[in-house]
């Protein structure tokens, strides 16, 4: 019988002895392998999404006009997001038509115009890439645009924007 020990002594008891305290010492090694893969799995898991896909994105904003500040549903659409991101913002707007106020951005926002059919008071929406139109009358239209979001509470809206070209500030806050 050939016995790879470290004792000295190669009597069959030595070698039972050494198999035996090899065969206990490689299960409690497999054991602290088995802890030690767990472990590390979870310490190094990576969560099923990223903190930035667990950020919500806003679904409120604030339109402010002159002392009045009015509360905007953020629509679910990619333009609504950037929107967002790039307040807080101000602009000059002009009216058009005594039904609506509209600027031009800076930067074009993700565009995905469809024809709304009616025109609610309230509605925020982008025509185009770049003109951000609030609108203040409720009338049917055949032009496409992209929503952004809609004023909450639109019954002071017409009061507040006035008939001239008035300063709109958009805010998260």
């Amino acid at each position: 019988m050939t016995c790879f020990t470290a004792i000295p002594i190669f009597t069959p008891v030595a070698c039972h002895i050494h198999a035996r305290v090899r065969r206990t010492a490689l299960a409690g090694m497999g054991l602290w392998a088995m802890a030690a893969i767990a472990f590390s799995s979870t310490a190094h898991a990576q969560p099923a999404t990223s903190p930035a896909a667990q950020t919500q994105p806003p679904s409120r904003a604030w339109m402010t006009i002159g002392q009045r500040r009015f509360g905007i549903t953020l629509a679910d659409t990619a333009a609504a997001r950037a929107f967002a991101a790039a307040m807080p913002l101000s602009l000059e707007m002009a009216d058009l038509n005594g039904n609506e106020k509209h600027a031009d951005l800076r930067e074009p926002l993700p565009a995905s115009a469809a024809r709304l059919g009616t025109i609610r008071s309230g509605d925020l929406l982008l025509y185009g890439t770049r003109t951000v139109v609030i609108f203040y009358a409720t009338f049917d239209s055949s032009y496409s645009y992209t929503r952004l979001g809609q004023v909450d509470n639109p019954a002071a809206l017409t009061q507040a924007l006035g008939t001239q070209g008035v300063r709109v500030t958009f805010s998260l806050q």
